[in-house]
C-alpha cells in the first residue's frame, strides 16, 4: 500500500495515524457483497500464531476505483483490529482479529476487507471467517 494516509483522513476514520506501523504490511483485498438486512462478522485466524497480521473493512457504497484504497477519500463505515498495547475490558487479546458492524439495512451495499500482513512477511497463511446475521 503506497499510503495510508487515506485511513485517518476525518471522512474514513477507519484506524489512527499513530497505529500505522500495524498496516504498513502487504494488503489483500477481498470485495464481499452484503445484503439487505444483514449485518457480517469478521474473522482473521493466521496459522502462524506469532505472526502479527492486522484487519480492516469498509463500506462506501458501491466499490469502484475512486473508493478503492489507496484511493478511498470517504466512506460511511471502517472498523480494524490490531494488536495493541491497551487492555481492554472483557477481552484477551490473541493472534486473531475481528471486525464487526459492517451491515446493510435498507439496500444491500458492498464491503472491502483487507487483510494486512506484518511489515517485511513476504507470504503467510490465514483462514478468514465471515458470518452473516440477516434478519
Amino acid at each position: 500500500m503506497p499510503t495510508l494516509s487515506w485511513a485517518w483522513n476525518s471522512s474514513v476514520a477507519c484506524f489512527p495515524e499513530t497505529v500505522a506501523a500495524q498496516f504498513r504490511g502487504k494488503h489483500v483485498l477481498y470485495l464481499v457483497d452484503v445484503p439487505r438486512y444483514s449485518e457480517l462478522e469478521i474473522k482473521l485466524i493466521p496459522d502462524d500464531k506469532s505472526a502479527d497480521y492486522s484487519l480492516y473493512a469498509y463500506q462506501a457504497g458501491y466499490i469502484t476505483e475512486e473508493n478503492l484504497v489507496p484511493n478511498l477519500v470517504r466512506c460511511f463505515r471502517c472498523e480494524a483490529d490490531y494488536s495493541t498495547t491497551y487492555r481492554y475490558a472483557n477481552r484477551v487479546q490473541d493472534h486473531t482479529r475481528t471486525v464487526r458492524d459492517i451491515l446493510a439495512i435498507n439496500n444491500p451495499y458492498q464491503a472491502v476487507i483487507a487483510v494486512v500482513g506484518p511489515p517485511g512477511l513476504e507470504e503467510g497463511t490465514y483462514k478468514l471467517q465471515i458470518n452473516m446475521r440477516s434478519r
